[in-house]
Order: structure tokens, then sequence, then C-alpha cells
């Protein structure tokens, strides 16, 4: 019998460019089969208080072209990562290290969590300030 190793990472991937890749990559060395909570637009209203600029479907399809992406499922609230984690049978919990320590309860599920650093030079709070700037300029 063949064990796979299975990762599970969670966001919004909004406006979706390298750092988010350079994330996907890193996860995926964590195990065999990479899942994807991605944030539905009413968790993201209501719970998390943003929009996306584009919606679920189309981050979705985004993220499923991506080679490192095996599987992606809706997050629909905070409170469903306990789940998720016998669910999915998960391995390894992964996740921005803006994040630090506020998950460390999955390791009580038996779940490995892991913060990775963030690609410092990008994100997307950055590239829509970037982009406000420059309409503001024009």
């Amino acid at each position: 019998m063949i064990l796979i190793k299975r990762v599970i990472t969670y966001g919004t991937f909004d406006l979706l460019h390298y750092g988010h890749v350079n994330l996907l990559k890193r996860a995926k060395q964590y195990g065999d089969y990479l899942i994807v909570g991605l944030s539905t637009d009413e968790f993201n209203a209501k719970q998390k208080h943003k929009k996306a600029y584009f919606n679920y479907e189309k981050r979705k399809e985004l993220l499923e072209a991506i080679r490192y992406v095996d599987q992606v499922i809706p997050e629909k609230s905070w409170d469903q990562k306990i789940d998720d984690m016998h669910k999915y049978k998960i391995d390894t919990f992964v996740i921005g290290d803006d994040w630090k320590g506020k998950f460390d309860f999955l390791k009580k599920e038996g779940v490995q969590v892991v913060y990775l650093p963030r690609t410092p030079e990008i994100s997307t709070t950055q590239i829509k300030s970037d982009l406000q700037i420059k309409q503001e300029d024009d």
C-alpha cells in the first residue's frame, strides 16, 4: 500500500501573483497531494471583511491551472479547518508566516503545522496599493 502525504493550505488567492505560486510550490514540497482551501466570496465578505477582485469561480479556475495544486475546496468559515484535517486525511497544514502561531491548535489533530516565510517584495495588498497610486498619477 502506497501512503500519500496530503498537504493543505488556505487563502483568497486574489490577483494571483508569483508570491502565491511560490507559496504553493513550497507547500507541495511537504507532500504528494496539495489541497487548497479557497475562501468563498461570502466568507471573504462576512468573516474576512474584504472583497476579492475575481469571484470564487475565476480564482478556483486560476488555482486549478497551477501544476502544484491537486484539488481546490471551498473555505466557507474559519471553523472548518479541524473537520477538513480529518475529512481529507491531512498530514501537513501550510500557511504564510504572517499567521504564525494562529493554527497551532491543529497539532492536536495530529497534523504538522508549517508557517512559510512570505515572498517579501510582493502581496495582493501591495499590488492594489500600487495600482491605486498609478491611477491617481494618470
